[in-house]
């Protein structure tokens, strides 16, 4: 009963991340880097930031948090540094591939490396036992996210150049492939972030926060390589202008903000999901995993909602379903051994 009491409450947080490219198409007369930049204020500072103050003790502080395991926050932002290249990667990968596929490919390689090297960097053998099933999970989820992809390339293949744009204003699927492979590999770093900012967990937090300091550590790292790079862009573009347009202020910062809290909502959810796993299961291990197949999920439900995959043929439509099929099962795969 805990343990799926913790898979709805992660299935949650996911739907909300999933739902978080929505407000982009609300944001208006701002460049994309001006508008990721400000949401990622929002979703990389202000809501983790408020997240990890929850894991304060009783009479303590953050500071008090991050000055017990100094070496830790700063391991868990050297991976959000290097988190933050996939967070810009990710977001090229949608542009070219759409909310429904670019996720889909980002987020399955995150899912598997995410999952796998800290298993591997705790010891963990991925050959017998736990580590086994840990192994076969991943597995499943690779191959669903694998027949989703192809019926990405179905979809790309059926469709006419017009149809594609229609659906994805800048689609192309050879870059787009190569821009989400490599953002699904670097986003795996916020995993073994979080992984090593465990030493942040003292005693006397919330068991059910717990892990939310070391997603702010991971999160200040990421911000700093998007911010840097959307500055550069605002420079280079010559947008700086964006920020100066009051009378969009109101509009675009509400939109920012939900799209940020919306976003943090999958760690958020994942750090409350987590406690009700026992700890060393593998379905706790296999967390990382849950989520990203989730995000899948509900990231190809708003492509279909969005109507990227209209126009693709039966085909391809029974293609995507076997493949959300096979995350599905994923989820459960761990919970029957």
């Amino acid at each position: 009963m805990n343990t799926l009491l913790g898979l709805v409450i992660i299935a949650i947080g996911s739907f909300c991340q999933s739902s978080s490219y929505v407000p982009v198409n609300k944001v208006r007369e701002w460049s994309w880097e001006s508008f990721w930049l400000t949401q990622g204020l929002f979703a990389w500072l202000v809501f983790p930031l408020l997240g990890a103050l929850l894991a304060v003790p009783e009479g303590g502080s953050l500071q008090d948090l991050f000055a017990a395991a100094p070496t830790a926050a700063l391991e868990a932002a050297g991976y959000g540094v290097l988190w933050g290249v996939g967070g810009l990667t990710f977001g090229l990968s949608m542009r070219y591939l759409g909310v429904a596929l670019g996720q889909s490919i980002s987020l399955g390689t995150c899912a598997g490396f995410g999952t796998l090297l800290p298993a591997l960097f705790g010891g963990m053998n991925l050959l017998e036992g736990k580590g086994l099933i840990l192994l076969l999970g991943v597995c499943i989820t690779l191959a669903g996210i694998a027949v989703i992809g192809y019926a990405g390339s179905l979809r790309a293949r059926n469709m006419t150049e017009e149809e594609q744009h229609a659906a994805v204003k800048d689609f192309a699927l050879t870059k787009g492939l190569l821009v989400a492979l490599l953002a699904g590999v670097m986003s795996a770093c916020f995993s073994l972030g979080l992984d090593a900012g465990r030493p942040l967990q003292i005693e006397g937090s919330a068991p059910l926060f717990a892990t939310l300091p070391a997603t702010l550590a991971v999160t200040l790292g990421g911000f700093l390589t998007n911010a840097g790079y959307c500055l550069y862009q605002n420079a280079r573009n010559k947008s700086f202008s964006d920020y100066a347009k009051r009378s969009l202020w109101c509009n675009n910062l509400l939109f920012c903000a939900l799209a940020g809290v919306l976003w943090y909502s999958q760690f958020f959810g994942l750090a409350i999901g987590q406690s009700f796993f026992d700890e060393g299961s593998v379905v706790a291990a296999f967390a990382w995993c849950i989520l990203m197949a989730l995000n899948v999920t509900f990231s190809n439900v708003w492509g279909v909602v969005l109507k990227e995959w209209q126009g693709a043929g039966r085909k391809t439509t029974a293609v995507l379903a076997a493949g959300l099929a096979l995350l599905i099962f994923s989820l459960v795969f761990p919970n029957l051994f």
